[in-house]
C-alpha cells in the first residue's frame, strides 16, 4: 500500500493529492492554473536572472 503525497495548491493553498486523480496537479482546479497562467503572462511572476532574448537586439539575428 503506497501513501498519497498531497501539496499545496501554488494559488489558494488548498490541498491537492499528487496524483492521476488530480489531473490539474499541483493546482487544485482549472480555475487556480488559468490564475496563475494569468500572472505569468501580465509578467506579474518571472524567472530571475538576465533576459535571453532584448528587442533592441531583434535586428541582430536576421538571415
Amino acid at each position: 500500500m503506497s501513501k498519497i503525497s498531497t501539496v499545496p495548491c501554488p494559488t489558494c493553498g488548498a490541498s491537492v493529492e499528487w496524483g492521476e486523480q488530480s489531473p490539474f496537479r499541483p493546482f487544485c482546479s482549472k480555475r487556480c492554473q488559468l490564475i496563475d497562467l494569468g500572472e505569468w503572462a501580465d509578467e506579474e511572476k518571472r524567472i530571475p536572472g538576465e533576459p535571453a532574448w532584448l528587442p533592441e537586439q531583434d535586428g541582430e539575428n536576421e538571415y
